[in-house]
């Protein structure tokens, strides 16, 4: 405990660090304030009153925006446009010429496709903004209906809204701490958390529930889902390099042998951000559509529990996983760099077959690394069928879980960077968290 007290002294003697933290709490508290500030001529109390018990995609996606969702807040439809719009533009960037020339232009080509994503943000926003209205916000609830009194201004509010929090997210990656968007959406998800606990434990503890014992197997079970969660974040294969020997001036430099750490998430929580902003696309086209047979389809994305839902849900997971892999980890250039650094894979050739070799090895680590990650996600699925609250659920591994895990290991991470960048002592007694690894530095 005492070793605890001093490393968060020392956090705080960084002048930078703690310039960056304070940044971040305090853009975080802007962001918590404006998911309470209700739309302009809704009633707050019918609204509770009529979103009541709400389940389904509506509770998950309220649990991302933090609650903003059932209290039709600003923030309601949160960052999920912009992460909808990153999809569309990483993907573009695959298949469109013109994308891939910009994303080959460095820091002035990253440029432009950040400002595409922005205009494709409002558009998605604009888009999504008349469903959310129609469907989570009843008349009854709004105090003068209408297309030019409320409608309208609605979807002007919300789209801005939206846009403010990308900018917040993007304030906290450029001035605080951690990813800001992840870090965002980690925040939403915990202000969630208590209350679902106290729901579950009053229901378990009432005449119908299971009592204290089912309380404490719930918790038990689900630290070991978190256990399991950790693992599969942290995990890496180690391999080997050798350094050739270099002699500078009259000196020799001594060879070295290192680790290249290729993790078995590589894409971290991305493709289930990924994965969960499409899962919302068939019920904004429904809101379009006065067709049956549309709503009946679209009913397949709403139920949480359902097999199709958590199957595609599973499915487009593990896609993601390999093509955001595929898009953030570059084994030829990986092995370019070798070769500049005289280094080499013991037994592989350097150039194409050290690329070839870690192809390989990437494309079967990713595998597993896929599947566990979409069986945890869909876990609450399980969960909910084995009587355990779905609000509650949804805390129980899934997308929600697999989110915090990895925000908050990989903002430890950078905490525990400018530590012993300091010459502090880390936040482990290792002196290294596992997290985001340099490119040929030991795996700690």
């Amino acid at each position: 405990m005492k070793r605890f007290f001093e490393t968060i002294t020392n956090i705080f003697k960084i002048e930078e660090l703690r310039d960056r933290i304070l940044m971040t709490l305090g853009l975080i508290l802007v962001y918590r304030l404006g998911s309470f500030v209700v739309l302009p001529g809704v009633d707050p109390i019918e609204l509770e009153r009529a979103s009541e018990g709400a389940t389904g995609l509506a509770a998950l996606l309220n649990i991302f925006a933090g609650g903003a969702f059932s209290r039709a807040s600003i923030f309601a439809l949160g960052i999920m446009p912009y992460i909808s719009a990153s999809i569309i533009m990483q993907l573009m960037g695959i298949v469109v010429p013109s994308v891939q020339k910009m994303r080959k232009e460095g820091e002035s080509g990253q440029k432009k496709i950040t400002q595409y994503t922005r205009f494709l943000t409002i558009a998605i926003t604009a888009g999504q903004a008349p469903g959310y209205l129609a469907t989570q916000v009843p008349e009854s609830a709004i105090a003068t209906p209408g297309f030019w009194s409320f409608m309208l201004p609605s979807i002007i509010i919300l789209t801005s809204g939206t846009l403010f929090v990308m900018w917040l997210g993007e304030k906290i990656t450029d001035r605080g701490i951690g990813n800001g968007i992840s870090l965002l959406i980690m925040i939403g998800i915990i202000a969630g958390f208590p209350t679902a606990f106290l729901f579950e434990f009053d229901s378990q503890m009432g005449d119908t529930g299971g009592g204290l014992i089912i309380i404490l197997l719930e918790i038990a079970f689900l630290f070991v889902v978190i256990l399991f969660t950790v693992l599969l974040v942290q995990g890496v294969r180690r391999v080997p390099v050798n350094f050739a020997r270099k002699i500078s001036g009259v000196q020799q430099v001594k060879g070295a042998r290192q680790y290249i750490p290729l993790k078995v998430n590589a894409s971290g929580v991305m493709p289930i951000i990924f994965a969960q902003a499409l899962m919302m696309l068939p019920i904004t086209l429904v809101s379009f559509s006065q067709s049956d047979d549309m709503a009946g389809w679209a009913s397949l994305f709403t139920d949480i529990s359902g097999f199709w839902y958590n199957f595609i849900f599973a499915l487009m997971i593990i896609i993601f996983t390999y093509f955001y892999t595929a898009i953030t980890v570059n084994p030829r250039e990986m092995a370019d760099d070798l070769k500049k650094n005289n280094g080499f894979i013991p037994g592989v050739r350097p150039g194409k077959d050290t690329a070839n070799f870690l192809d390989n090895i990437l494309s079967r680590i990713t595998l597993p690394g896929s599947v566990f990650l979409a069986l945890i996600a869909i876990l609450p699925a399980f969960a909910i069928k084995a009587g355990v609250a779905e609000n509650f659920a949804l805390f129980y591994g899934g997308t929600s879980l697999l989110i915090i895990v990895g925000v908050v290991l990989d903002t430890l991470q950078q905490i525990e960077s400018y530590l012993l960048m300091r010459h502090y002592d880390g936040l482990m007694k290792s002196g290294k968290l596992k997290g985001r690894p340099s490119a040929f530095g030991m795996a700690g």
